[in-house]
């Protein structure tokens, strides 16, 4: 299985590790081992995880509030953001 994160996924969770990294060293680790741990289920159980409608779907982390929003192709998983579960930090967020 291929995995593909998307510009805005990849400028997401890059995002989101040097923010949690800024609040405590090696937290941004913590959450990117987090992240690869998601994808390591998503690949086991593609279609395992909550549906959103055409082909996507959201898979949330367990130790931190944010979920993998992804698509699979196969023999590809795309992930197209990576997004916050919580009001109070969306690394996606604009104006």
């Amino acid at each position: 299985m291929t995995v593909r994160f998307l510009g805005p996924a990849e400028t997401e969770l890059d995002q989101a590790v040097d923010w949690y990294e800024s609040q405590t060293p090696s937290l941004g680790d913590a959450f990117l081992i987090e992240v690869l741990s998601a994808v390591e289920r998503m690949a086991l159980y593609p279609q395992a995880w909550h549906p959103l409608g055409q082909g996507l779907r959201r898979c949330r982390l367990n130790r931190f509030p944010y979920g993998l929003i992804y698509a699979v192709e196969m023999p590809t998983f795309w992930f197209s953001r990576l997004l916050t579960c919580t009001a109070s930090r969306d690394i996606g967020a604009t104006g």
